[in-house]
């Protein structure tokens, strides 16, 4: 009998772990850890949103994994009325948050071995994750062209990006898309940041005409609503995209009893309903990212991309990514090494302005203090 293939030897080690001593340096400052290493929201969940899912929380009965008729409504009036987007209904698939749907994917589009899947040089870890657990050759690439004759099979983008706040404009997506379907690849667009957009204009969806020439064939699109809506305990995103896929995606979705909780349905469809809110907390990250911004930048470190997200990009001119963790954590302030994301970010740091006001501004008052 062939010996199983523990976690440790098919998967990488969570990287959040390796930040545990960091962690407790940071705890030890008397006023204690300002962490901006993860960018999980705090601010309250939207008051309606709370009240349509407390309304739907007599549900005994067993919720669709298609998502309700009005929830896919919901997510198309959405799409476009803020982005631009024509999608139909029936080409919307809710989601258990959006790391579940990256991390499976690949498994549910049936890639395995000998397939090649693409993701961004500096990019969330679950992509690299996801195309492991299926089986498939990850290959971390800007550049499509230098692949040469890899059978690829899907391109996963993301815009804005997670970690660099990086924006793909048109063109650069239009290249990709027109790359892909050249070769009969999926392209897989994680676009969860986009309704955040700083500086040099809005976000674009890789499913807007001016991308995809009013086609969605091939494509994918994933939004999630723990940012924009603080829903991220509730695990609510949707995927959207070439109605085959989404179908195919259905399919096996259903057999996995991979659904959505109708309240949490419910809650969703509030959400998107309303952008008031939205607007709301933006206004609150703004405000947030504009204090710790100055903050570095008095403090001698340089800030690169960063026009949209939840994260500033940030670089010491004197200290790597781990000498930086180190240095700020010994003034009381976690951030994540920007090599959790891949080689290419051994320079910089990933700093989160998802914390309360009060912590941000601990944290900007500590990093001034270091000019």
């Amino acid at each position: 009998m062939a010996e199983r293939r523990r976690v440790a030897d098919r998967l990488p080690t969570f990287p959040w772990d390796r930040l545990a001593p960091h962690k407790e340096t940071a705890g030890a400052h008397p006023d204690g850890a300002v962490d901006l290493s993860v960018g999980t929201p705090v601010d309250p969940v939207p008051e309606r949103v709370r009240e349509a899912l407390a309304a739907a929380s007599d549900s005994p009965g067993y919720p669709a994994t298609y998502g309700t008729p009005q929830l896919r409504a919901a997510a198309a009036d959405w799409l476009a009325r803020c982005h631009g987007v024509s999608a139909d209904p029936a080409a919307v698939l809710p989601s258990l948050g959006s790391k579940e749907f990256v991390a499976w994917l690949p498994t549910l589009l049936g890639l395995g071995e000998g397939d090649t899947v693409v993701h961004p040089e500096l990019a969330y870890p679950t992509y690299d994750v996801g195309i492991r657990m299926a089986g498939a050759d990850p290959a971390a690439s800007d550049g499509l062209t230098s692949l040469g004759p890899a059978p690829v099979r899907l391109v996963w983008i993301n815009s804005p990006a997670n970690p660099t706040g990086r924006v793909l404009g048109v063109e650069h997506l239009r290249k990709v898309v027109a790359w892909a379907r050249e070769r009969g690849a999926v392209v897989a667009s994680d676009e969860c940041y986009i309704g955040l957009g700083w500086e040099g204009g809005h976000p674009v969806s890789v499913l807007h005409p001016d991308v995809c020439g009013g086609s969605h064939e091939g494509l994918i699109a994933l939004h999630s609503l723990s940012k924009r809506s603080n829903l991220a305990g509730y695990r609510a995103a949707f995927a959207v995209g070439d109605q085959a896929l989404i179908d195919e995606l259905l399919a096996v979705r259903k057999h996995a009893g991979m659904i959505m909780p109708g309240p949490v349905q419910a809650a969703m469809r509030a959400a998107l309903d309303d952008d008031d809110h939205a607007r709301e907390q933006k206004e609150r990250y703004a405000a947030r990212r504009g204090a710790l911004r100055g903050a570095l930048q008095a403090a001698g470190w340089r800030i690169t991309h960063s026009e949209a997200g939840l994260y500033l990009w940030a670089a010491h001119p004197e200290h790597d990514a781990w000498g930086s963790v180190a240095l700020l954590a010994e003034h009381g302030v976690l951030v994540a090494p920007g090599d959790f994301y891949g080689p290419a970010g051994a320079g910089h740091v990933r700093v989160a302005f998802t914390a309360t006001d009060e912590r941000v501004e601990a944290a900007a008052k500590r990093l001034r203090a270091l000019a």
